[in-house]
């Protein structure tokens, strides 16, 4: 390792439990700060626990409840996914009956029953965010993408979300008059700017079956607001929007130190 890191962590790796007293300005701040070998310890015991490949839906409940937000896929900060962090046998491989993905048989289940919000979060690409940190990502995105205008097609996708209640993609699509040609891919556009906007969400999946009631296909996003999903509270902010973005950056900066600023930018805004 090299001697810069001797006895040295970067700052955003100080939790406020140890006593770290010191303030992160608006702009990233990578300063370092001598630290005591104890909290070296401590750091190094984390990172290897989060190393460990996830084996089991609920292992990977537990490593995103820690980490407190995570792409379902490769998100540009290496290692920094729920693919990446899976055993291999728990990723996308194709078998004789056809293909075979466990992560992604879990959704579901983590969507429903871990309490996560899921969308395309991050840069456009599917992810989870905990409760914890909804309100801020929440509270920023909202800041830098304005309520929609009634008129415009974003706004006519919320009112019938508001009206209707949760619908998979595919009858909602429909309900706001994308049926022609080459329709379905600008439809998710508006989705997707949607769910960056934090003014969408995904609910759960829901699967055709065949006749011996066994489903099959990639399955169909059922979509709701988050204010009818998780309650107005669960989106409300006692942080300015530039305060929560400092806090979400602050922590990713704990996350992932050897991330550049300009990948985690590419997450957040």
């Amino acid at each position: 390792m090299h001697n810069r890191f001797k006895n040295t962590i970067p700052s955003p790796l100080v939790h406020p439990s140890l006593g770290y007293r010191g303030t992160v300005g608006p702009a990233l701040n990578r300063q370092y700060f001598q630290v005591s070998d104890v909290m070296i310890q401590e750091f190094v015991f984390k990172m290897a626990k989060r190393m460990k490949p996830v084996e089991d839906c609920a292992g990977l409940m537990d490593r995103i409840g820690e980490v407190g937000m995570l792409p379902l896929l490769e998100s540009g900060v290496p290692g920094f996914s729920a693919d990446e962090m899976v055993a291999p046998e728990c990723r996308y491989v194709v078998t004789d009956e056809g293909w075979d993905w466990p992560l992604w048989d879990w959704k579901g289940p983590l969507v429903t029953e871990g309490g996560f919000a899921y969308g395309k979060f991050f840069g456009g690409k599917a992810g989870f965010v905990t409760m914890e940190w909804w309100p801020d990502l929440c509270n920023y995105r909202r800041s830098i993408h304005p309520l929609p205008d009634e008129e415009s097609v974003e706004g006519v996708i919320l009112e019938v979300l508001q009206v209707n209640g949760s619908m998979i993609t595919r009858d909602l699509r429909s309900a706001c008059g994308f049926n022609g040609q080459k329709m379905r891919s600008r439809f998710d556009a508006y989705v997707t700017r949607l769910q960056m906007a934090c003014r969408v969400v995904t609910e759960d999946f829901v699967y055709p079956t065949d006749k011996h009631g066994n489903r099959y296909g990639w399955g169909w996003a059922l979509l709701n607001t988050p204010e009818h999903l998780f309650g107005r509270d669960a989106c409300r902010c006692d942080r300015t929007p530039d305060e929560s973005r400092q806090r979400i950056m602050h922590h990713l900066c704990s996350l992932l130190p050897n991330a550049s600023e300009k990948q985690l930018a590419r997450l957040i805004f």
